[in-house]
């Protein structure tokens, strides 16, 4: 990802309702439950950790049993450190008292309950991103020393891979394309990491490498799930053993992980994105700001965000207000002007008839008066003047210019471009005569999209025209 290209806007919950997930989540209520827990007589020891004698008493506290007891409440407590709900008095003595942020949980604003939620989240993260117990205690010393030479492990690596993973697991959760709010196959999520784009047939080396990838995974998202950013179905345990009991599907995708990022996920993601440096919209940020910043920002949205972006922009406004500043927005010979007209006809369906009086007041403006004759018709309106030849050239250009700056190369694009050429006798002899800035690339890409070779060289020879007409 490049921290220089917007990302897919993401549609956040309230952040009342986020800062409940964050309360509700599992770990950050141990670690709170614990700073209430801790007293004059608990002890941590030099890196803040519970010293191995308070950790029965804490996982009591928690309410936990088994093996894995102190290993969770242990867990919990460097949470509870780490994001201020304890603070230590005395690093030499090992002595703590609650800290200041606890009481943000109970009586802070949703803000200050999921600032305390990202501290924890980032604890947890710095955790998936370390080796295993077992792998540690594979390289320690008589001492307990660990001697960290001796582990295949780069750490700075390994933050790299977990973000990239976590990266494109926030892509495929906005993406209108993606998933959504669906799971997503480990498998799949392992491989987008690991397998080149322009492979086809993945390699041996190359599945080896993701199935590696898929167990690290596996531990990871076991990590992050009681946190809270994201909902795990692990992967069988079968699988890994080698042991597949008889009948069952060993194709069945579910069995290998599925991983879906919660709401309180993609805030998380989106804050740390933001942190990064990535330019990372969110819906309704536009809601507050003018036409021109509503027209331009939405130009990377998909139909679905931009619609969604514009119901929030136009619930701010008197419709009328609205379609006069919409309408002045829309203005403009640059090249991202055609754009903003077809996000502006966009907006104005969603106005309605109260558009009427500020569209019929455009009607004689060069740059707008297709665009309000379009609006008119479609909406059943009477008394539509008829356009000039001038006037449909220039609103076909500009059109095209729209969808080419949308969509690229797209199929619709292309059925456009022939029924364009198809519906109209000497088109390519005319409209390179018009004084449409975009008229020159409009007319390449249509001898680029064309099918038929002969059309294509008209469009081809038109574009010429218009570019020495241009003076370039």
């Amino acid at each position: 990802m490049s921290d220089s290209s917007p990302l897919p806007p993401v549609r956040l919950a309230p952040e009342a309702e986020l800062a409940r997930e964050a309360l509700a989540a599992p770990l950050l209520s141990r670690a709170a439950r614990l700073a209430r827990w801790a007293g004059p007589g608990t002890r941590v020891d030099a890196g803040g950790g519970l010293v191995d004698e308070q950790l029965p008493a804490a996982a009591e506290e928690l309410g936990l049993t088994g093996e894995d007891a102190e290993a969770y409440a242990s867990e919990a407590w460097r949470v509870a450190v780490d994001a201020g709900l304890v603070e230590i008095l005395d690093e030499e003595a090992g002595t703590v008292r609650t800290g200041e942020d606890l009481a943000l949980l109970t009586g802070g604003s949703p803000h200050d309950v999921l600032a305390v939620w990202l501290a924890a989240l980032e604890t947890v993260l710095a955790d998936a991103g370390t080796p295993d117990l077992d792998a540690l205690m594979e390289v320690m010393d008589e001492g307990g020393r660990v001697d960290f030479s001796e582990l295949d492990w780069d750490p700075e690596a390994e933050a790299e891979f977990l973000d990239g993973v976590l990266g494109n697991l926030y892509l495929l959760s906005v993406s209108e394309d993606g998933p959504g709010e669906g799971p997503v196959p480990l498998p799949a999520l392992a491989a987008s990491m690991i397998v080149p784009g322009d492979m086809g047939e993945p390699t041996n080396d190359v599945l080896e490498q993701v199935s590696d990838a898929m167990m690290r995974l596996d531990d990871q998202f076991r990590l992050l799930e009681p946190v809270g950013l994201v909902e795990y179905e692990p992967v069988d345990e079968a699988l890994m053993e080698g042991d597949v009991p008889e009948g069952v599907d060993e194709t069945d995708v579910s069995r290998y992980g599925m991983v879906r990022l919660t709401a309180l996920g993609r805030y998380g993601l989106r804050a740390r994105l933001l942190d990064a440096g990535f330019a990372v919209p969110a819906v309704g940020e536009l809601a507050d700001k003018g036409a021109d910043a509503l027209l331009d920002g939405t130009v990377g949205y998909g139909s679905l965000a931009a619609r969604a972006e514009t119901e929030l922009w136009l619930g701010q406004r008197q419709p009328l207000d609205a379609a006069r500043e919409l309408l002045s927005a829309a203005r403009g010979a640059d090249e991202g002007a055609p754009l903003r007209r077809l996000r502006c006809q966009q907006a104005l369906s969603l106005v309605g008839a109260e558009a009427e009086p500020a569209v019929r007041e455009v009607l004689d403006d060069a740059e707008l008066g297709g665009l309000a004759r379009v609006w008119l018709s479609e909406l059943g309106f009477a008394d539509v003047p008829a356009p000039s030849e001038e006037m449909v050239f220039w609103l076909t250009i500009d059109t095209v210019a729209a969808q080419l700056a949308a969509e690229g190369n797209s199929e619709e694009l292309q059925a456009l471009v022939e029924g364009l050429a198809a519906q109209h006798d000497g088109f390519f002899a005319a409209v390179w005569r018009v004084g449409h800035p975009a008229t020159a690339d409009v007319l390449e890409a249509m001898g680029r999209l064309h099918p038929d070779k002969r059309v294509a060289k008209e469009a081809r020879k038109a574009a010429f025209k218009a570019r020495s007409q241009q003076g370039g």
